[in-house]
């Protein structure tokens, strides 16, 4: 093919393939979408002059062929799905598992262990637990009797304990021994036929080594790992990731920030990484079929059908170490149809090798049909096909420079495509997703060929792979900052109506703003003025989000957050200061309050207890902001919480006290009294003899800005309620009560008559599962002569004024 010029728009002057997947591949065709010279002559019902019949009866020939083809691929689809799914269903393991039955079994591990992502299950967190998929090979029922069999199931390990590193380091292909009990997966028609819970005690027994080629992959990247161990905590964490797909380093926080900002593909290689990988090999795609095509084959004197066969190699080494996830599978699937081309000499198009690559991968394995994952690859890398050079083209048509139109069109296509299927999942949509792709998109290709360097080289050189790694970092540092700034946006996400109708709602609207798009760019103001509304919309700056919402209102002098079922609460103590009382259990809700709220300086956190729903949220409020210090209660309890508060603050350098019993404490307006728990018979002493984490809560008696007087109960109970009826000072009445534990029923009256709020507030999570909170509270508070305000209806509440001058605004 001497002549043919390389398509523009392929590659940028990077050198990297600006897409992912079969996309990578694009630059591999010519301008026609074939490789060398336009196919015209296959085309189906092209007319021939002076041959009308014999050019229907093709056309006819083609159609019947193309329907034969259609209704072939759903023959197949339909026995392919069908075996696998006898082969879920086959033999006694999905009984037993109805029967919940405690069982023996040998198992073969099919993935890599994962860690599930911990959360808050009422006053506690989720105990630390392990995802293992693997196939149970023999199963021993409680009769007794064993059976060989081939059943796919997931094993949880729960608290694996100083055994942890042990579990977390078994490959795929490993045989081990367990003792658990079976359950039904959680939804009906996965791939899972059960779900068994590990009992067994201490470390795996393994009864068979991984192979050979999995113990080298897994050889390639723990040496990885290794070599990012003296990385910053980001780039440690993700740039396994980049390369890999390792992600067990990732902190939720940091993945949280991915997703906010819809860059979470690069979490989980794609095609991408592949479409490096053998750009190194082959060199420039449009010099792929030439014979002064560049790269390292020619250097080697490698010939064409040689570098197509050396090709396949490295995409099947790719998907060994990589592991074999839905867009690994995808983009190894495409890659192999095109190199196969490349080697036949066999002219096709992309997209029906992209359509080849999906037929065959589902019929391999039905169950990606149902992958999300495999979803949104397909639409991306179709979109990145078809869009993305149209969108180009006409962006450079109106003078925006090529490889800035390039990236800006792929991002744009690849998002409009897999916002609607996102919404699905998520019921939200990121507003920030197309800048943080484009700012991003510059720092992946040297992140991960440096990366692929490293683990290439680390099992014979560790210090030359800490060097690229090292180098590696920078990029993949840059890579996090812009995914934790774009997250960190006040308005990062808007809600949008989840489900299939949510979907379909966004994609109307996506297909009328594509065809609306020309029409507004004949209007430069008019885009201008859009793009300024945008950035108003992500930015929100506080002055004109007051304006707008009235939240938060002027001169508002104390705020409870609405945090789900957990407390959060904030005193304002001075122009962008407070005073924060609880975390809640979420750090991305309390995180966003306070910003909400405009507060970047905390003096004091006070944690009323070690509960998970108040503390476990407290990376949220050091999150970007000038902490003096965190004041704990004294009784340590559940241990595991106070651990980890102990723990984040010593990762932040913020310092730990206890409240002390009496003490008073001021911060600009704000002053306050530590009213409970007491020290000596019925304080401190009464409570840890059986009073528990909600009767050691710190009570706060606060007099707040403009004289607002407030009594903050932390989950007390009414054996501590009534302890404070009985203090050494009366209490007097105050303006607003925190209802003490989420206003559940088991309140003290007499508490609630000697106080008597004006306004009284309870922080509870919509459709929590404890019935909080009790009607017969909110009835006695009432009748009490309070208001009563509660953040799973009327959303986060700030309170201004004092007496009769006393004024709620709640945010729902």
């Amino acid at each position: 093919m001497p002549g043919q010029t390389e398509p523009p728009g392929r590659f940028g002057r990077s050198g990297r393939p600006k897409s992912s997947g079969c996309s990578g591949w694009s630059g591999w065709l010519g301008r026609s979408g074939r490789f060398g010279p336009s196919a015209r002559s296959g085309q189906l019902g092209r007319t021939q002059p002076g041959q009308p019949g014999r050019s229907r009866r093709a056309a006819r020939t083609g159609w019947a062929v193309v329907v034969g083809a259609v209704l072939l691929c759903a023959a197949a689809g339909g026995a392919s799905a069908g075996l696998h799914g006898a082969d879920v269903r086959r033999g006694p393991v999905p009984g037993l598992a109805q029967e919940h039955a405690r069982v023996g079994a040998e198992v073969r591990v099919t993935s890599d262990p994962r860690p599930a992502r911990p959360g808050v299950r009422g006053s506690h967190s989720t105990p630390a637990t392990l995802l293992i998929n693997a196939d149970i090979t023999e199963v021993a029922a409680p009769d007794g009797r064993r059976t060989r069999v081939r059943t796919p199931v997931l094993l949880i390990m729960v608290s694996p304990g100083d055994d942890r590193a042990a579990w977390q380091g078994l490959l795929p292909s490993t045989r081990l021994r367990v003792d658990g009990r079976l359950s039904p997966p959680a939804h009906q028609g996965e791939r899972l036929a059960a779900v068994l819970r590990v009992e067994s005690e201490g470390p795996p027994r393994i009864t068979g080594n991984p192979t050979a080629v999995q113990r080298a992959a897994g050889s390639l990247r723990s040496g990885l790992r290794e070599a990012t161990d003296g990385l910053d905590a980001d780039a440690r964490a993700l740039l396994p990731g980049l390369v890999v797909g390792d992600t067990s380093r990732v902190p939720p926080d940091l993945h949280d920030a991915f997703r906010a900002t819809d860059l979470t593909h690069l979490l989980a290689v794609s095609g991408a990484n592949l479409s490096i990988l053998l750009f190194l090999l082959i060199g420039p795609p449009g010099s792929a079929l030439h014979s002064e095509r560049r790269g390292l084959a020619p250097k080697l004197g490698i010939s064409l059908r040689g570098t197509a066969l050396l090709g396949g190699a490295v995409t099947l080494a790719f998907i060994v170490v990589c592991r074999p996830e839905p867009s690994v599978l995808r983009a190894a699937a495409c890659g192999l149809i095109t190199l196969l081309a490349i080697g036949t000499g066999r002219r096709r198009s992309l997209i029906p090798a992209l359509a080849a690559a999906v037929v065959l991968l589902v019929l391999y394995d039905p169950w990606l049909a149902r992958s999300y994952g495999f979803l949104l690859s397909v639409l991306a890398t179709g979109a990145l096909l078809t869009l993305a050079p149209r969108w180009s083209a006409a962006l450079q048509r109106r003078g925006m420079p090529g490889r800035l139109a390039e990236v800006l069109a792929a991002a744009a296509a690849a998002q409009a495509v897999c916002a609607p299927v996102v919404v699905v999942l998520a019921s939200r949509i990121s507003l920030v997703a197309i800048p943080c792709n484009l700012l991003a998109e510059f720092a992946v290709a040297p992140a991960t060929v440096l990366g692929f360097a490293a683990l290439a080289v680390a099992p014979a050189a560790p210090p030359v792979a800490e060097l690229l790694a090292r180098i590696a970092g920078w990029p993949a540092g840059w890579i996090a900052w812009v995914a934790r700034t774009g997250a960190d946006l006040p308005g990062a996400e808007a809600p949008w109506p989840g489900g299939w109708a949510g979907a379909a709602l966004l994609a109307g609207l996506t297909v009328l703003a594509v065809l609306l798009a020309p029409r507004f760019a004949r209007h430069p103001w008019l885009c201008a003025a859009a793009a300024l509304l945008l950035v108003l919309v992500v930015v929100r700056p506080a002055p004109l989000a007051r304006v707008v919402t009235g939240w938060p209102p002027p001169g508002w002098a104390f705020a409870l957050c609405d945090v789900g079922q957990g407390d959060a609460m904030v005193l304002a103590a001075g122009e962008g200061t407070g005073v924060v009382v609880d975390a809640g259990p979420d750090p991305r809700s309390v995180d966003r309050c306070l910003r909400d709220l405009g507060v970047t300086r905390v003096p004091l956190v006070v944690l009323t207890h070690f509960h998970a729903d108040h503390v476990r949220g407290l990376s949220g409020v050091l999150r970007g902001r000038a902490v003096g210090a965190i004041q704990t209660t004294s009784l340590d309890e559940p241990p595991e919480q106070a651990a980890f508060v102990r723990r984040t603050a010593a990762e932040a350098r913020v310092g730990t006290v206890r409240a002390a019993p009496g003490e008073r404490r001021r911060a600009g307006p704000v002053e306050w009294q530590v009213l409970w728990p007491r020290a000596g018979p019925g304080g401190v002493a009464a409570v840890k003899g059986g009073g528990g984490p909600n009767d050691s809560s710190v009570t706060l008696y606060v007099k707040a800005a403009g004289g607002l007087t407030l009594l903050l109960l932390g989950d007390l109970e009414p054996p501590a309620q009534r302890g404070l009826l009985h203090g050494p000072a009366e209490l007097p009445r105050v303006d607003v009560l925190k209802v003490a534990h989420h206003g559940s029923a088991f309140q003290d009256t007499g508490l609630l008559d000697r106080v008597r709020p004006r306004l009284a507030l309870i922080s509870c999570g919509a459709d929590n599962p404890y019935g909080h909170p009790s009607p017969r509270t909110v009835d006695a508070l009432r009748a009490a002569g309070a208001r009563v305000l509660r953040t799973d209806t009327d959303g986060a509440v700030a309170v201004t004024g004092a007496g009769r001058e006393l004024r709620a605004v709640g945010r729902s």
